[in-house]
């Protein structure tokens, strides 16, 4: 590992104390399922210096200042090495924490974040991807009991900006944990999902995004999105989204499309006609009002946190969302997701590209 590298050790592994004949050691990690290195003998400047590895620091410096408190250079070393080699230590690229806002609030949002976005792109070798989450905007069709906990957690995340869409007003029934609350009851939906989300996030960028811009992903959060006037035209723009929603007691993720690469909501439309030739009328009413408030608890922020996934994966790009042109279904009691693909239809036409996407702003 070369001298520049920004060693991080998450505050949540354990540097736990042992004595013995041959002095104190430290034991690092490994009190689960993840492995640990046993630092001996480790006194307390060391362990000082283990605490506070941040990722501010390149490893030179962390190497000197050890030097300078007399110890051995290449033993130092060793022990960022053996860190390293089990996976505890993370190496952050020094713009990742450029990218980071400033303040002890966000400072301490990024120290929880980064561990896992590095980590996850360490192990396969890919860049790390917070930079590109830092930058990314993200709009939430629909201020629900899904869609409302899905923008808290994707700021809270790191998403640099999430705007949540809704001209409705806040009722009772849009209350659940991490989203509206009874406070909330006779006022704008939108408003109030922007309280909510600066409550998981002090420091998000709540903005509405400019006409004519769409960010890098929608979310679509009521029941029947397929039905949604904007689905025509995110398609056409080039726009990818995700429906993130609960039907009845059943959460729905997926599909998650990208116009000229996956299949598309009507798509999946043209499939439930060919399943049954009444579903247009169905479909119909259906959507002829706005339904009714459904889903327990549960149901709804396991949903949210599914589609958070999905929607991070998306934006990481350090693996393929499982949504991608499939449905991912959660049925109580145990909401263990079944999955329903969603072919690209014969008769549908979304296969051939679309322009270019909308751009970030």
């Amino acid at each position: 590992m070369n001298d520049s590298a920004h060693p991080l050790l998450p505050p949540t592994v354990p540097l736990l104390r042992l004595t013995g004949p041959g002095g104190t050691a430290v034991q690092v990690g490994g009190t689960d399922t993840a492995d640990g290195l046993l630092v001996a003998p480790c006194p307390d400047q060391l362990r000082a210096l283990l605490r506070g590895l941040d990722g501010r620091r390149t490893q030179r410096s962390v190497v000197d200042e050890a030097a300078r408190a007399g110890h051995e250079p290449a033993a130092v070393t060793a022990v960022l090495d053996g860190l390293r080699a089990t996976g505890l230590l993370v190496d952050l690229d020094a713009a990742d924490l450029l990218a980071g806002d400033a303040g002890p609030a966000a400072a301490a949002r990024t120290r929880a974040e980064l561990p896992a976005v590095a980590g996850a792109a360490a192990r396969d070798g890919s860049p790390s991807p917070w930079r590109a989450r830092r930058s990314a905007a993200v709009v939430v069709e629909g201020a629900t009991r899904v869609g409302v906990p899905l923008a808290a957690v994707l700021a809270a995340s790191g998403v640099g900006r999430v705007s949540v869409r809704d001209g409705g007003v806040t009722t009772a029934g849009d209350t659940v944990v991490g989203g509206l609350d009874a406070a909330d009851e006779g006022r704008s939906r939108a408003l109030a999902a922007a309280d909510a989300v600066r409550r998981a996030s002090p420091l998000a960028d709540l903005r509405p995004l400019p006409a004519g811009s769409s960010g890098d992903l929608v979310v679509l959060t009521r029941p029947w999105a397929a039905s949604d006037p904007l689905v025509a035209g995110l398609q056409r723009a080039g726009v990818p989204h995700l429906v993130a929603t609960v039907r009845g007691e059943t959460g729905v993720i997926g599909p998650l499309v990208v116009p000229g690469t996956t299949s598309c909501l009507r798509c999946a439309e043209l499939h439930r006609r060919d399943a049954d030739p009444r579903w247009p009328v169905l479909a119909a009413q259906l959507t002829a009002t706005e339904a009714a408030t459904g889903g327990a608890t549960v149901t709804c922020l396991m949903t949210a946190v599914t589609a958070a996934v999905q929607v991070l994966a998306y934006l990481d790009g350090t693996a393929a969302p499982a949504a991608l042109g499939t449905t991912l279904e959660l049925r109580p009691p145990d909401l263990s997701p079944s999955l329903r693909p969603w072919p690209v239809h014969p008769d549908c036409g979304c296969a051939s590209p679309p322009p270019a996407p909308v751009g970030r702003t």
